[in-house]
């Protein structure tokens, strides 16, 4: 019987921190989706946006994914990537759509709570 020899790549056991979290950062994201409008929320996601952003920015820059992008098989990769940098391109896109909505809405509430004020009768003691 002939012996046969397998040659396995060797897979890391443990993802980096810097792919934890990203990944994090994402779950987050995903939990926080629908849940909330409050200015606080907004503010949390788009803190969460952030650190997910320099997040993946460290790992594009990871010696590893720089020799993976540079691999001629990394196409589809490099693809899904791009893809999935033009969808959190197009989620902060309408981060900032709604920010602006949100900020004329305040402003006009403002403007009415001023004009209201001015319309109330002075109450005498």
């Amino acid at each position: 019987m002939a012996n046969l020899h397998v040659r396995s790549n060797s897979l890391p056991s443990k993802s980096h921190p810097i792919v934890n979290d990203v990944e994090d950062h994402l779950c987050r994201l995903r939990s926080s989706e629908g849940t909330s409008t409050s200015s606080a929320s907004v503010t949390a996601n788009l803190e969460i946006l952030k650190d997910l952003h320099e997040g993946i920015s460290n790992l594009i820059q990871m010696p590893s994914t720089q020799e993976a992008l540079c691999n001629e098989d990394s196409e589809r990769w490099t693809n899904e990537l791009l893809e999935g940098s033009l969808g959190l391109v197009d989620l902060c896109g309408f981060t900032r759509d709604i920010l602006s909505l949100t900020k004329g809405s305040v402003q006009d509430l403002q403007s009415s709570i001023r004009r209201n004020r001015g319309e109330l009768p002075q109450l005498t003691t």
